[in-house]
């Protein structure tokens, strides 16, 4: 018979990937695709000229992506070495099976596999060469919360196997859950491929982490065989894989090309002993094994790499210190087409501050649980735990609710394949876990009958909760179609059949398991939901843990990451407070992202890389013995701009003070200073710097806005006078503003801009996002820019000191009281202050590269409760086994 399927890319596609599977196999393309030839005619299929011209055209194409690559390193700091890695060649093996794995059984598509080669490729370019005799790499690769880090990581696995390395070794987690998580994972996307190649040295059963092997040492390697070891972080399992490795015979050694893949590596491996020269105790063993290995590459994946970048390579006297610091590269992993992450919820800075676009915003996600209901949730202490009940919410009601319509509705969309998942995290305390989990499953129970028929209370707010959330998203979040309540009604029967409370932590028995078909999770759970575990089509999340450190607290958000086909789902219960840290957090995890990229665009090596790291008021960067090495940062606005967007609106005092400092301000360049015309606006050009010192001294910014606060200004402006001794300041005006109820000094009545605030803040704190737009940085200057300039912040900055060279900029903005949101949106609400506002921005002249514009590190001490939780954590953890 003939193939009914006709030339072109669907055929040529196929036969691509026929080509490749032979290709291991094979000593060259052209034997590949006879061999594809010879095996449909086996089969009874002639191949006719235009489908023979189709596999001449696959031929070609494997042909030509064999051929030998230069791996561009575009996101990554390194130290120099020779270049080795030429991309995937004619007997590769792992990675093609991987990459055919990934593309076909798992339903990825061509084109995610495609981004997955691009990626692993950068990122195995920095290992070191398994050719040498003799290397001890290390590296960090920084990923993005429940970004898809593990596809990268199978994928730089399975070109180093490819390319020579013979042992795979993964320290994954500290509890036995993440290990055996990551232990099927490797099975199933690596092992599964050649399963007669692999020995493996632990499994995923509940014992299987690593024990000595009874001949107590590794198998000597063979051509083509790899071994592998999955570790728990633990100091057991590292004892054992360490005595083994000091037992194995030296020859053996001599050829082991070892892997060592630490998955979050910010947690527990990094040395939190008080002293330099003192290592905690996994720390120990992770470097004496790297110690004891000949040829190694330490590769840690993260995506909260605070601890890492804080690590000190050096010793007190100078010299290198054998830690776990990245001093060989750093490559920041990019952010997935698809990815829902911090920029979808929380937006991004706008272009254009007066007309902040949809997109900009961040979409509409996040309820309120009030804090009145945090004691009926929460115990007021530790001591309290053991009698404490916890109280259905009416917040964790709704969240309940809105899970149940919304699995409800994936299933009316078809997906009854797909796991549907809500997470509580209310508490560290393991004995609330199941307390709550009772409780939920208890009131389901108790209005099954009245959800499932849309009677009674629950009935109506089941109605109400649905067709309210549905109108609150704008409809381009997701391509499906909405799917009304009366198309979900007839499938709340299935999901309340179907939905289990199962509770994830340390001493859990009944605990989430994806392994056998599509289930509908609502899991209770605390630290162990925290940190690396995933949780399979996450909708909702109620969450009221509380950390006052940024790698846990973004790493408990577990929403992040992928929602194909229920985009419009995804829904987050919080306090306010919360939300404000994970939105400030948000934007130094892209500072950190943005560093890595400064610092590579100017050829900087990992060891003279010093990420900044903004410190956040109330919050420590990481765990206080991971950071004896962070200093204060000196302040360096060179080549910055800042605004405020925080206000005290219901202070008369502060208002009517900070009105008063630009009223002064403007009225004294009047008389002292030279006014310009550009385009009708308010300019005075050779300010003294002594009036501006004046205004920053009477102006009181808001105390959130740590790195504006007028010490740090006034100490910067002082160090830096001869350079800043005379400054252009001006007034923005909108076109057709509302005009001003007082006089701003000599100013007169003046045109007020419109900056609607954040919908979620505090009644007294107003937080606008953005008061520049980017265009404000070149007003006073009366050149336009040109059409071949680039546009963005940096572009605008550089066009506007070569106008006009290093003279600062400060520019007031009056916001007006009534300020209301321009369109109807879903983040914003009317400013209601007490008074016309008063905001400023400063353009700094000189080098973004020389800024040092954040205190990188400034600790908080911890509250009692944080002290109180953290110990109750660790004495948990100990008895589930999970810690050492």
């Amino acid at each position: 018979m003939a193939l009914s399927t006709t030339s072109g890319s669907p055929q040529v596609t196929s036969f691509q990937k026929q080509i490749r599977n032979f290709l291991p196999t094979c000593g060259s393309v052209e034997e590949a695709a006879q061999k594809v030839k010879k095996s449909l005619e086996d089969i009874g299929v002639v191949l006719e000229l235009d489908q023979i011209q189709a596999l001449e055209k696959a031929a070609h194409l494997v042909e030509e992506g064999l051929k030998p690559i230069e791996v561009l390193q575009k996101h990554s700091i390194l130290e120099p070495h020779k270049a080795w890695y030429m991309g995937t060649g004619v007997h590769s093996r792992h990675w093609p099976a991987l990459r055919t794995y990934i593309a076909d059984s798992k339903g990825w598509g061509e084109e995610t596999a495609e981004k997955i080669n691009e990626t692993s490729d950068e990122v195995v370019s920095l290992l070191a060469d398994p050719r040498q005799e003799k290397f001890q790499y290390r590296g960090l690769v920084v990923g993005y919360v429940q970004s898809g880090k593990t596809a990268n990581m199978t994928a730089v696995i399975a070109k180093a196997l490819d390319e020579g390395y013979n042992m795979v070794v993964v320290l994954a987690g500290l509890t036995n859950k993440l290990r055996q998580q990551t232990q099927r994972r490797m099975e199933s996307d690596l092992v599964a491929r050649y399963e007669d190649n692999w020995i493996k040295w632990t499994s995923s059963d509940d014992d299987g982490d690593f024990r000595m092997p009874a001949n107590k040492s590794f198998a000597a390697p063979t051509p083509g065989l790899v071994q592998l070891c999955v570790l728990k972080k633990n100091v057991s399992p590292l004892n054992h894989f360490l005595k083994t490795i000091e037992r194995t015979p030296a020859a053996t050694l001599r050829q082991l090309r070892v892997l060592l893949i630490d998955d979050e590596c910010d947690s527990a491996s990094v040395n939190a002993a008080s002293k330099e020269l003192d290592m905690t105790a996994i720390n120990e063993r992770i470097r004496t094994i790297i110690k004891k290995l000949q040829a190694v590459t330490y590769v840690g994946y993260t995506a909260t790499p605070f601890a890492n970048v804080l690590i000190n390579p050096y010793s007190d006297s100078g010299e290198n210190l054998d830690d776990l610091y990245p001093r060989n590269f750093i490559t920041a992993l990019e952010r997935p087409n698809g990815y829902f992450g911090a920029e979808q919820l929380f937006g991004r800075d706008p272009i254009d501050a007066d007309d902040i676009r949809p997109d900009e915003e961040g979409l509409d996600m996040i309820r309120e649980v009030p804090e009145d209901e945090l004691p009926l949730l929460q115990p007021p202490s530790r001591n309290n735990k053991d009698e404490f009940h916890p109280q259905m919410t009416s917040s964790l009601q709704d969240a309940v609710i809105y899970f149940i319509a919304a699995s409800a509705a994936r299933l009316a969309r078809g997906q009854s394949d797909k796991h549907m998942t809500m997470l509580v995290h209310t508490s560290v305390y393991t004995v609330l876990h199941d307390r709550v989990s009772a409780l939920i499953k208890g009131w389901l129970e108790l209005n099954a009958a009245d959800l499932c028929n849309a009677t009674g209370e629950v009935g109506d707010r089941l109605k109400s909760i649905w067709e309210a959330e549905a109108s609150r998203l704008p409809d381009t979040i997701t391509t499906e179609n909405p799917v009304l309540f009366d198309e979900l009604l007839p499938h709340i029967e299935a999901v309340l059949i179907a939905v289990e409370t199962p509770v994830e932590n340390g001493f859990s028995e009944n605990r989430i398991n994806y392994e056998n078909g599509p289930k509908i999770y609502i899991v209770v759970g605390g630290t162990v939901l925290a940190r690396g575990l995933t949780l399979e089509g996450l909708m909702v999340s109620y969450f009221l843990r509380t950390t006052s450190q940024y790698d846990t607290l973004l790493q408990m958000g577990r929403w992040f990451g992928y929602r194909h086909g229920y985009e419009d789902f995804p829904r987050i219960w919080m306090t306010m407070e919360l939300r404000r840290s994970f939105r400030m957090l948000a934007a130094v995890e892209a500072e950190i992202r943005a560093d890595i990229s400064e610092y590579t665009r100017r050829n900087v090596t990992p060891m003279a890389f010093a990420v900044r790291i903004r410190s956040v008021p109330g919050m420590a960067i990481t765990a206080a013995n991971k950071m004896r090495h962070a200093q204060i940062c000196d302040i360096s606005y060179s080549g910055q701009h800042v605004q405020t967007i925080r206000f005290d609106r219901k202070s008369p005092n502060v208002i009517v003070s900070n009105w008063s400092a630009a009223a002064e301000l403007l009225s004294s360049a009047e008389r002292l200073a030279k006014s310009a015309d550009h385009d009708q606006r308010l300019l005075y050009k050779n300010v003294p710097v002594s009036l501006v010192r004046r205004f920053l001294q009477g102006y009181q910014v808001h105390d959130s806005h740590r790195e504006l606060s007028s010490n740090l200004l006034l100490k910067y402006v002082d160090e830096f006078s001869e350079t800043l001794k005379f400054w252009n300041v001006g007034l923005f005006q909108p076109r057709g503003g509302q005009e001003s109820e007082k006089k701003l000094g000599t100013a007169g009545r003046v045109r007020l801009i419109n900056r609607a605030m954040i919908a979620d803040d505090k009644a007294d704190v107003a937080d606008i996002k953005a008061l520049m737009s980017r265009r404000d940085v070149i007003f006073d200057c009366s050149t336009a820019l040109p059409h071949d300039r680039e546009a963005d912040w940096s572009g605008l900055k550089k066009w506007r000191q070569e106008c006009l060279g290093l003279i600062p900029l400060l520019l007031l903005y009056a916001i007006d009281r009534n300020s209301k949101p321009k369109r109807d949106s879903k983040t914003r609400t009317n400013l209601e202050a007490a008074g016309d506002l008063i905001g400023f921005g400063i353009v700094f002249p000189g080098s973004e590269e020389g800024a040092g514009g954040y205190v990188s590190v400034r600790l908080e001490a911890p509250s009692g409760d944080e002290l109180e939780s953290l110990d109750e954590e660790v004495d948990e953890r100990q008895e589930a086994g999970d810690v050492i």
